[in-house]
Parts: structure tokens; C-alpha cells; sequence
């Protein structure tokens, strides 16, 4: 099966995951419109603010974790998830936050993340219809870290390419301390800072031209991504840093 229809058929429907289903917290049909600075050569896009305050603490849209998930996360405790791959520099910032405890940060969380690479390519998977490039022998781009006492993880990769059907995002997977899921969800990415990487960073490897799919006609993010937009800073020659509050259920 071609990866394009799968996302057409739907992720929840081959995984058992309810990617169609009412989503956790719900979703809200109201998009944020990124603000966005330039000096330089570096812009910022402001995404979600969710999870700022008490009173602005809503449970993070939940989302499929297909089709390609880290097989055994575990394995992967780590950091610096590049791995060998080459692109723009980008670092993950990912805080977790707690909705039971008035988004209190979450210490002692794990977060697993993965993601394609420049090409649009997994780890992990390949050789088949969904993706023909092999790489079912090597683990790039997937990582686990816990979150210390401010509820962050952080990680070092390079920025992620995209895939026809798909807006750009990373995956990620919350557990608790003991390791039961807390949630799985997706972050989605500001248009403007993706599109000057695709656009002008041939010379890093990213060839592909602009993405064929925003986030408002995403199989995933379409029914509403307000709690998924990251912000997003920094330059092509510099790298670029996502800052993203997730909260959870714990």
C-alpha cells in the first residue's frame, strides 16, 4: 500500500489508534496565526501557548502514532538523535506539563520523539510500498529522554523534511515514571519557517521544493491543531530550536 493512501484511508482505522475519534480535550477549529519576526536572517514564529497557566491548560490533541513508530524506545536513551543524518541543526525543547495539577510541570516523564528525514524517509521501516528507500536496519532520528524537575526534554537532531500528504511534524509519546502511555500526539510546525527551509536550503541537502500539504488540510492536523503548532526560531546557517508545551492527563 502506497504511504499516501494510507493517509488517505486513515491512520486509526489500520492501527487501532483513533486517530478519527473525538480527540483528547478536543479540538478547536480556531488556528493560531504565527507571529513572525525577522532580523538578521533569523525569524521566530510563535505557536500554542497552552499549558501557560492554570487557567490556559488543556490536554494536548492526541494523534496517531503510525505508521512508522519507534519499534523499541527503550533502546534508544539518547539525546543527540542525528545519528549519522545530515541537515539543518534543530534542537527540541519539549516541556510536559500536568493538567490534573493545575499544568504543573511533569518531572520524571519519558518522551520518546522520532521523525523523517530531509527526504522524508523513517528509520526503521522501507523496502516496501509505504516507503521504498530501506531502512529497516538503522535507528536515526528516534530518541528518549525524562524530563527533569521543569517537565523538559530536550533533544539535538536536524530539522525534519516532509512527505507528500503530510504537513511536517515530530512525533511524540509520553509515559509516566512506571511507564504506563500518557499520551501520543504530534507536533505541527509554522508554515513560514517551513517553507523558507525548503525553499532555500538546498545547499543543506533539503531539495525537495516547498511542501505539498499545510496543516489545515493535513489528514491530522486538518480537524484542528491549535495545541500542536510549536514555535519555532533561527536561520538556516544557524539551526533552528523548537520550544513546545505538551500537556497530559497524569
Amino acid at each position: 500500500m502506497e504511504r499516501k493512501e494510507f493517509l488517505k484511508r486513515g491512520f486509526g482505522s489500520l492501527l487501532g489508534i483513533a486517530a478519527i475519534a473525538p480527540l483528547v480535550g478536543g479540538c478547536s477549529k480556531t488556528e493560531i496565526d504565527p507571529t513572525t519576526t525577522t532580523g538578521t536572517g533569523t525569524s521566530t514564529s510563535t505557536g500554542s501557548t497552552n499549558g501557560s497557566s492554570s487557567s490556559n491548560c488543556t490536554v494536548t490533541n492526541s494523534e496517531t502514532e503510525g505508521p512508522f513508530p519507534t519499534k523499541s524506545p527503550a533502546s534508544y536513551v539518547r539525546k543527540d538523535i542525528t545519528d549519522g543524518q545530515t541537515g539543518i541543526g534543530f534542537t527540541m525543547n519539549i516541556t510536559i506539563k500536568n493538567a490534573n495539577s493545575s499544568c504543573a510541570a511533569l518531572a520524571g516523564a519519558l518522551v520518546d520523539v522520532w521523525h523523517c528525514d530531509k527526504a522524508g524517509n523513517y528509520s526503521e521501516y522501507g523496502g516496501t510500498g509505504m516507503q521504498s528507500t530501506n531502512y529497516t536496519s538503522v535507528h536515526f532520528l528516534r530518541g528518549r529522554q525524562t524530563t527533569d524537575a521543569n517537565g523538559l526534554a530536550a533533544f539535538t537532531s536536524i530539522f525534519p523534511g516532509w512527505y507528500s500528504g503530510r504537513a511536517p511534524h515530530v512525533h511524540v509519546h509520553i509515559y509516566n515514571s512506571s511507564g504506563k502511555s500518557l499520551l501520543v500526539t504530534q507536533i505541527a510546525f509554522p508554515y513560514d519557517i517551513t517553507n523558507t527551509v525548503y525553499t532555500t536550503g538546498q545547499s543543506y541537502g533539503y531539495t525537495k521544493g516547498a511542501q505539498d500539504t499545510l496543516n489545515e488540510k493535513d489528514n491530522v492536523f486538518g480537524d484542528g491543531y491549535t495545541n500542536e503548532l510549536a514555535t519555532v526560531s533561527g536561520s538556516l546557517s544557524g539551526g533552528y530550536t523548537l520550544t513546545h508545551t505538551i500537556v497530559v492527563s497524569a
